[in-house]
């Protein structure tokens, strides 16, 4: 599949997603760059601006397995990954598939499972697969693993730990639409809710040859060096306790090739780093205290050291 094709069928996606999801275009076409490049997205944020519909259109639109887990403090491993049961028929141990073993999986208020059960997701969110009882077994592809998170309720939550934050690829915001895209969201919904209207626009088979065709994205060794030096500079600042890893600049690599992509372009620019910079590198960022009080952020921050670093002028095209 060429890029050309690849822009035009995403954007045929884009476009039924937001039957559904009115005025946040920015954040479904990050959502697709992340499954484009087979990465995981954390959508954090206030309760009630979509988050989960969001994940429930994008499972819609392209046409493959979709499963829920909805998280609470008594859920456990096996209901995530699955278990072995014994079979009066066969007298053997049969497994027994969980919701993981699907191709988009909505992980529901992740942060109200304890860390016993989310660590249990940590295999299968990196190596695409699943140990139960000493057998592996490998998860569907395409894989991905849209969470939701409120950032306001505290009691009967616990926060993710670093481990977790860093198998997301990017952790998003809706945020409140404006009026007069609210307006239009309770004017779509006065019959019935248009998620039932969505259809499939691509097969499992496109999503993998789209997939296939973002991994053929040139970016310029100039621009490497670039990414190295933007996550370079998240460790060694004074407001930093501790900085994005290597998986940052991986994350940086692969997401800037998904924007890239979704622009029609088989080659990334500067711009497509800056504008995915916040998103991939944040949430990998543990601020100082005494930066906190002082009011700056892990995202203020990767905005300073943007702003700190010279863009590359010469690349290939």
């Amino acid at each position: 599949m060429t890029i050309r094709s690849l822009e035009q069928k995403a954007g045929a996606v884009v476009r039924e997603i937001e039957q559904v999801i009115v005025g946040k275009r920015e954040t479904v076409r990050l959502v697709l760059a992340a499954f484009l490049c087979n990465g995981h997205v954390l959508l954090d944020d206030i309760p009630g601006v979509g988050k989960t519909t969001l994940a429930k259109a994008i499972a819609k639109s392209i046409g493959t397995e979709f499963k829920r887990i909805q998280f609470t403090p008594d859920l456990l491993p096996a209901d995530i990954t699955g278990t072995s049961v014994f079979s009066q028929k066969t007298s053997e141990f049969e497994f027994r598939p969980g919701p993981i073993f699907a191709n988009v999986v909505l992980a529901d208020e992740i942060n109200r499972a304890t860390p016993k059960t989310l660590s249990s997701l940590l295999e299968c969110m990196e190596e695409l697969q699943v140990t139960v009882d000493g057998i592996t077994h490998v998860v569907p592809k395409p894989f991905l693993v849209i969470a939701t998170q409120n950032n306001i309720e505290r009691r009967g939550s616990f926060p993710l730990p670093e481990s977790q934050l860093d198998r997301f690829l990017m952790r998003l915001s809706m945020g409140y639409p404006d009026k007069k895209e609210e307006v239009t969201i309770i004017e779509s919904q006065l019959s019935e809710h248009p998620i039932h209207n969505v259809q499939p626009i691509l097969s499992r088979d496109e999503i993998l040859e789209l997939q296939a065709a973002v991994k053929e994205v040139r970016i310029d060794p100039c621009l490497r060096d670039y990414i190295v030096e933007i996550v370079s500079r998240t460790r060694d600042r004074s407001e930093t306790e501790l900085g994005a890893s290597p998986r940052g600049s991986l994350g940086l690599v692969n997401a800037g090739r998904g924007i890239a992509a979704l622009a029609g372009r088989d080659y990334v620019l500067p711009d497509d780093i800056k504008s995915i910079a916040v998103p991939v590198l944040a949430h990998r960022i543990i601020m100082r205290p005494e930066a906190l009080v002082k009011g700056i952020t892990a995202e203020k921050l990767v905005m300073e050291i943007l702003h700190e670093i010279p863009v590359p002028v010469a690349y290939e095209r």
